[in-house]
């Protein structure tokens, strides 16, 4: 439980670092900015594959991969419908990614609390990974979030600052997202462990939700301001390194 804790914050903690980059440097590259997430977004693609899906299979059985395959689907298609709820970062940030001068502060709170929305599977799915017992494939997973989640406290607060929001209430705002993952896990660890019977399609659901949010959010974001070569082997290289810890580990 102090391991699962520990982390959880981590998890949350991630945006919050990112958040303080974001202060200390307003005006950071749409290059640097698109070669850091999409890095975040191959460690994430093999936590997915390596840490849920395969595990999934593997804890379901006879019925194993019936039921992976809904667990993936329906963990997409819940972020999809939270996206037509509340639209995420390129959708409400612009794929510009410009610093919106002229937004005002309602659709700004409406975009940080889109990335709070998103937090929440993300953390369940870190918690889910405890859950299954494998402590090794958990801190995988739990680190694909954690990078995943600097870059995104990045950009929460330019926007904000450019509204009229005080730097405080600013990261205030940046630490409430990251507390949502940290319930996320929570909720993630507590419901797997509770019911166990559920695990494989937890895992598979914690899969599609990070899926989902690769190919919906993560790789559009960084191919939309010309730095689609260098982030598609960012996305390679931060594969590959979570497959070779993946190697070591076992």
């Amino acid at each position: 439980m102090k391991l699962v804790l520990l982390t959880a914050f981590g998890v949350g903690g991630a945006t919050i670092i990112g958040s303080l980059i974001g202060f200390a440097f307003k005006k950071i590259s749409h290059k640097f900015s698109d070669i850091v997430l999409s890095f975040a977004a191959g460690v994430m693609l093999a936590a997915a594959v390596l840490g849920l899906i395969l595990p999934s299979l593997e804890y379901g059985g006879k019925f194993g991969l019936l039921i992976t395959i809904i667990g993936i689907f329906a963990g997409a298609f819940a972020l999809n419908l939270i996206d037509k709820l509340v639209p995420h970062l390129h959708k409400l940030a612009g794929v510009d990614g410009e610093e919106h001068k002229n937004s005002n502060l309602s659709k700004v709170l409406l975009f940080v609390t889109a990335i709070a929305i998103h937090n929440l599977p993300e953390g369940i799915a870190a918690g889910v990974g405890f859950g299954s017992g494998d402590t090794s494939q958990a801190l995988i997973i739990a680190g694909g979030i954690a990078l995943q989640n600097i870059p995104e406290g990045m950009v929460i607060i330019s926007p904000m600052l450019s509204a009229g929001v005080s730097p405080k209430k600013t990261f205030i705002c940046a630490m409430i997202t990251g507390f949502v993952e940290v319930a996320g896990t929570m909720i993630g660890y507590f419901a797997v462990s509770v019911a166990s019977a559920i695990l494989p399609f937890a895992l598979a659901f914690a899969g599609g939700t990070m899926l989902y949010v690769i190919s919906d959010e993560m790789i559009p974001e960084t191919h939309a301001h010309g730095s689609e070569r260098g982030a598609t082997y960012a996305l390679l290289v931060g594969f590959c390194v979570m497959l070779i810890t993946d190697v070591l580990l076992g």
